[in-house]
């Protein structure tokens, strides 16, 4: 596809349409209550996976390889895009109306320089809904797996899935675009996954991204056989068959060997502690307004 240029003002009247749909509207979506999506802390883990699975659509891909906005890359400041990916989580599923206004906002800030350019594989922008409505379905996609694997499967209900909308409308995402019910959201999936094609561009970014090499040397080395097994093994075997991945008898084992353990330590762990980071991260975000430091 050819990527017709998208300019800074173009960008800028994307953002603020969205955030200037009827107010009743934004309020509301905005002050949704979210009392059914249990945050457990070690859902962390599987980051690498779910990042997978969103760049695994060119537009997502390509939007973050080529971002221009160096404070938020990965390979230039790991901590910080980790804090920031991880405190939306934290905002859209535990934050107050207040809260998720705000950190839109730092978001859109940051959001407007994420464009294709001319000579751009394909076309993009990061206030595209359709691409915010993939990004929310993977990471709704992901709280169920974390729920089935660490959790308490029966969470896993119609009320659930429908405040799982909030990882979107949090954004720019309209609410009836989420997919009406679950079995809308497997139609939609499916069909999503169906066209999705990884070229060697991004499936090398990822690749990198899963061994930890955006890490300093002593740590990617450490880390990276740790974060490739339990990222193939968290990751869903679609995806891992379009990024040529497979899952070794060894692997296999130690990735269900640490599930065990986990589920084991989860069930007597004081809520603080499973909840551990995201309720950290929204502390310190509050810490941030206060005290006028970047939330993004």
């Amino acid at each position: 596809m050819t990527a017709d240029t998208v300019s800074p003002e173009r960008a800028k009247k994307l953002a603020h349409a969205a955030e200037n749909m009827p107010m009743s509207t934004r309020q509301k979506l905005d002050a949704v209550e979210i009392d059914d999506l249990e945050m457990i802390g070690l859902a962390l883990l599987a980051g690498p996976a779910n990042v997978i699975m969103q760049l695994a659509v060119p537009a997502v891909g390509y939007g973050v390889y080529e971002s221009r906005v160096e404070s938020g890359s990965l390979f230039k400041h790991p901590i910080k895009r980790t804090r920031t990916t991880l405190t939306y989580l934290a905002v859209a599923a535990m934050g107050t109306p207040e809260l998720r206004k705000t950190y839109r906002h730092a978001i859109n800030k940051a959001h407007v320089h994420v464009r294709s350019a001319e000579d751009s594989p394909v076309e993009y922008n990061a206030f595209d809904p359709k691409l915010q409505l993939w990004v929310a379905a993977c990471l709704y996609r992901g709280w169920e797996d974390v729920q089935r694997l660490y959790g308490d499967p029966s969470k896993i209900t119609e009320e659930a899935y429908q405040q799982g909308s909030v990882m979107g409308t949090t954004l720019q995402m309209p609410r009836d675009m989420w997919p009406a019910t679950r079995a809308d959201f497997e139609e939609y999936w499916q069909e999503t996954l169906a066209s999705i094609e990884i070229d060697d561009t991004i499936r090398e970014y990822l690749l990198q991204i899963m061994r930890v090499q955006f890490a300093f040397k002593p740590l990617s080395w450490v880390a990276g056989w740790f974060s490739e097994t339990m990222t193939i093994g968290y990751l869903p075997p679609e995806f891992r068959d379009k990024m040529r991945l497979e899952q070794t008898p060894a692997q296999r084992r130690f990735f269900d060997a640490h599930n065990a353990v986990a589920r084991a330590a989860l069930k007597v762990m004081p809520e603080p502690i499973r909840q551990f980071p995201f309720n950290v991260l929204l502390a310190d975000l509050n810490w941030r307004r206060r005290t006028g430091r970047p939330l993004v």
